[in-house]
């Protein structure tokens, strides 16, 4: 597992929306094996990348979304659940 832009110093909603995303990664998928962890500078999403083509993510510390990104045109799809995006990623 790699943590990426992540540094020391955490600030208050960076810190939140990662204790979401763990939170949400331990209800729904702990099977699960994590690539990467980390905070995107870009869109403000702290974030849990997984192996199955999910990431779980959190914005300013908000609910948790849940992404699917298809790779080969780079078009980003968010979810309300877990669920929903597995059923995105298999179809």
């Amino acid at each position: 597992m790699e943590i990426q832009n992540i540094n020391s110093e955490i600030a208050f909603c960076e810190a939140k929306g990662l204790s979401k995303v763990f939170a949400a990664y331990a209800a729904n998928c702990a099977s699960e094996t994590i690539m990467e962890v980390g905070f995107n500078p870009n869109s403000g999403y702290v974030y849990i990348a997984l192996e199955n083509g999910v990431s779980i993510c959190s914005m300013l510390g908000n609910d948790c979304d849940y992404l699917v990104t298809d790779f080969n045109d780079g078009e980003e799809t968010f979810y309300d659940t877990y669920k929903e995006a597995l059923q995105h990623e298999y179809t």
